[in-house]
């Protein structure tokens, strides 16, 4: 079994679905159980990392509040590099770049210091979900802006039926789980 076999087969078993959260009609699918399993979350690190080239084919980690926070973290450390956190509005305390976008449910804004990478660093964009694309869409004009080239982009969990890879379609885009 391939090391993206063996996330994959983890995340499948420990993704729950909640429905009518955050709003009525929606089915939330929940990763924290995959976060919170040791042997799963090292797996998913590994597949992301291993997929990239590892740690000499980026520079940094972008990671996308909040879970990718959580993973972006792990590949970082799995790699020896640094994360940059891609916040929501407000909370980082100085100068910054944002983004706003459309969610499935809403709308939303990410935001990052506008001095957060060097000059052509290559940044890997971890989140957990693709969904609508939005989220991947603000965080990798923000690496952008911010001056860094995006060497990749990972998620766990790719949700097809939202077309969010369609919106991203000049990217190259890692998904360990695509429903």
């Amino acid at each position: 079994m391939s090391i993206a076999d063996e996330a994959a087969a983890h995340v499948n078993n420990l993704l729950r679905d909640v429905a009518d959260f955050p709003q009525t009609g929606v089915i939330f699918k929940d990763l924290t159980p995959v976060l919170a399993d040791g042997p799963a979350l090292r797996a998913v690190t590994d597949a992301i990392v291993a997929h990239h080239g590892g740690p000499r084919a980026f520079d940094v980690v972008a990671g996308v509040e909040a879970r990718g926070f959580v993973l972006g973290a792990a590949v970082a450390y799995a790699a020896g590099v640094g994360i940059v956190p891609l916040r929501k509005a407000g909370k980082l305390p100085r100068e910054v770049h944002a983004a706003t976008y459309d969610l499935e449910y809403g709308e939303a804004t990410l935001e990052v210091h506008t001095d957060a990478f060097q000059p052509g660093m290559r940044a890997l964009v971890i989140d957990d979900v693709l969904a609508t694309g939005g989220t991947l869409g603000a965080a990798v004009s923000l690496v952008e802006r911010a001056g860094a080239v995006v060497a990749g982009i990972s998620v766990v969990l790719e949700l097809s039926f939202l077309h969010g890879r369609e919106r991203m379609a000049a990217r190259d885009i890692n998904a360990l789980v695509v429903v």
